[in-house]
């Protein structure tokens, strides 16, 4: 089970900035139409990833086993921040879910919107706003410093292990 459950360290930054533009087209999309099952991919992507990094997201496999290698050599960067940035993602994409299921397309377009917006820092400018919540709260001794070494050490970066 450990070896389907868990997820990665280090992560191929490159292959989470491809699953956040797939994020993007989706959040988009979703918002758009305001099509649930759009909605409800897009909820199971990112549960699939807080459970299991990309081993069982379709969009984690296509980011990890054909963009990303084609993108050239991997970046590594931490991967308990990527996790807590996707756990972030879960609770909107799961929100929207819900609020477009019971009725108030206004709060899910919300939702998918902000979605998007982050997702997009994220593909493009390489900007993880959850990786930067997650770094504040590590300053701030809520997640302890031992849940990344090289999260709380920059002379790790680069000699990531988990």
């Amino acid at each position: 089970m450990a070896e389907i459950f868990g997820f990665p360290n280090p992560v191929n930054e490159k292959a989470a900035r491809s699953v956040a533009a797939g994020v993007v087209v989706l959040s988009v999309v979703g918002a758009i139409t305001g099509w649930w099952v759009v909605l409800l991919v897009l909820a199971y992507g990112f549960a699939a990833r807080v459970a299991s990094g990309p081993r069982l997201s379709p969009l984690g496999q296509l980011a990890t086993r054909v963009i990303a290698p084609r993108l050239g050599t991997a970046k590594l960067v931490p991967g308990p921040p990527k996790r807590f940035a996707q756990a972030i993602g879960l609770a909107f994409s799961g929100g929207a879910l819900v609020f477009n299921l019971i009725g108030l397309q206004a709060i899910s377009t919300v939702l998918l919107i902000v979605l998007a917006v982050f997702a997009t820092l994220e593909s493009v400018l390489g900007f993880c706003a959850g990786c930067f919540v997650f770094a504040q709260l590590m300053r701030l001794g809520i997640i302890p410093e031992d849940t990344c070494a090289a999260c709380a050490d920059i002379s790790l970066r680069g000699k990531v292990s988990a």
